[in-house]
């Protein structure tokens, strides 16, 4: 049994369709990117999936459970953790006072949030920073606390929208073995993520999304040669640069 299963999902906002019939599926252990144009409904599809959005139509299946509709925080309990594409972390408070924030959610003695938000710092190599205050982070650091306040909520599975966006080639490639060793933890992943060499690393499995639609999913190197899939978002240049 996958551990999220998707079916048919569907969002409207008045007369536009946002996510239209997406159906997917994630195994427990993989890591799963999904790919398309800015607009396409990628960030839509997690927000129903975390419960920000409930789906118009369609079933969310998580751990054989249905979620659609539920409220964020009961996902978050069952085990389903979301990123942010701009990172808005308390900005005049600590790295660890941010990170006890995310242990909360699974716990509510302040100890135990504590030693659980130590232990992701420290898995994250963030732990010599955790009396520096947020807004004193680089870019790629605050990055890595938004990791650590997802981890520290313990999940199963966790959904990353573009924790790589705005970051520098070098820090994408010093991001990358992170994120394996999170998997690698047990923590399943569906990557959302424009940056083509990080998903084509990561990503065991890849769906791609364009106004909406699913038009591709299957294995990186067997979607990034679909006609559609170029045509719709990597461009004759991306195909180029392959060759």
């Amino acid at each position: 049994m996958a551990l999220l299963e998707v079916k048919n999902v569907t969002k409207r906002f008045s007369g536009l369709i946002a996510v239209n019939d997406v159906s997917m599926s994630v195994e427990e252990g993989q890591i799963v990117g999904v790919i398309g144009p800015n607009g396409a409904g990628k960030t839509t599809l997690f927000n129903c999936i975390a419960g920000a959005l409930p789906p118009s139509s369609g079933s969310i299946l998580f751990d054989g459970q249905e979620v659609a509709g539920k409220k964020p925080y009961q996902i978050c309990q069952a085990g389903v953790t979301r990123t942010f594409q701009v990172v808005k972390p308390f900005a005049t408070k600590t790295v660890l006072y941010n990170t006890v924030v995310g242990a909360f959610a699974t716990t509510q003695h302040l100890h135990e949030a504590e030693t659980k938000a130590i232990e992701v710092l420290k898995f994250l190599d963030l732990y010599n920073k955790r009396d520096v205050v947020s807004q004193s982070l680089t870019l790629p650091e605050r990055k890595k606390l938004e990791l650590a306040r997802a981890l520290a909520t313990e999940p199963k599975l966790l959904l990353l929208d573009e924790v790589m966006a705005g970051l520098r080639p070098q820090e994408v490639t010093e991001m990358l073995p992170i994120i394996r060793k999170i998997n690698e933890t047990g923590v399943t992943i569906v990557i959302v993520e424009h940056i083509m060499q990080a998903i084509m690393n990561l990503s065991e499995k890849i769906y791609v999304i364009s106004f909406g639609k699913k038009i591709a999913e299957g294995d990186p190197h067997d979607v990034v040669s679909d006609e559609e899939v170029i045509k719709a978002y990597l461009g004759d240049e991306y195909v180029a640069t392959q060759h």
